[in-house]
């Protein structure tokens, strides 16, 4: 019984994927990059709401692409905010999905993506506002469009908004409920 272990073979099979001439390395490519993705990451709540925030700042721009922006100066800046917004929180979402965050572990993650989502709000929150403010300057022509873009840019502020109070609650950490975390003897 104490030889046991010496004497089982757990390798199932002494096929290498992309080492023989002919091979299929696609699908040994495909098992590496499955194994880099942080799935519990994806189905959590803050992956949701930046989800959520791409999505919506993609409408936003793009609504507001669709206007005569350049008409009015103010529009430069919101667009500057919404473009420049959706692409860092893209390239956040996937440094965080791939687990990059976990090789660069020089960079204070919880407090670098506070500071983030703080400048974000802040951005978004004066971008909307000045949407907002301009949207009876438009003709009659991209009246629609500016109302609808002030909409979700309304609807950005607040995604962000939510994801700043998690992140901070993420920085500050609570350290978890005494009752919770105590065990009965």
């Amino acid at each position: 019984m104490a030889d046991f272990p010496s004497k089982v073979n757990t390798e199932t099979s002494s096929h290498s994927y992309g080492s023989e001439q002919g091979g299929n390395s696609l699908r040994g490519l495909v098992g590496n990059i499955t194994t880099m993705v942080d799935v519990y990451f994806a189905q959590s709540i803050p992956a949701i709401l930046m989800m959520i925030e791409i999505f919506l700042g993609m409408l936003h721009w793009a609504l507001i692409a669709s206007t005569d922006y350049t008409a009015l100066p103010v529009y430069g800046w919101v667009m500057f905010v919404a473009v420049t917004t959706w692409i860092l929180t893209t390239i956040l979402y996937l440094l965080i999905l791939c687990g990059v965050h976990r090789r660069l572990t020089f960079v204070p993650w919880p407090i670098t993506v506070m500071l983030y989502y703080g400048i974000a709000v802040v951005l978004y929150l004066t971008a909307f506002l000045a949407n907002a403010a301009t949207v009876n300057a438009f003709s009659v022509r991209f009246y629609n469009y500016a109302a609808a873009a002030s909409f979700f840019g309304a609807m950005v502020t607040l995604a962000y908004g939510t994801s700043a109070f998690l992140s901070y609650l993420e920085w500050k950490g609570d350290g978890g409920n005494a009752a919770t975390s105590t065990v009965p003897t």
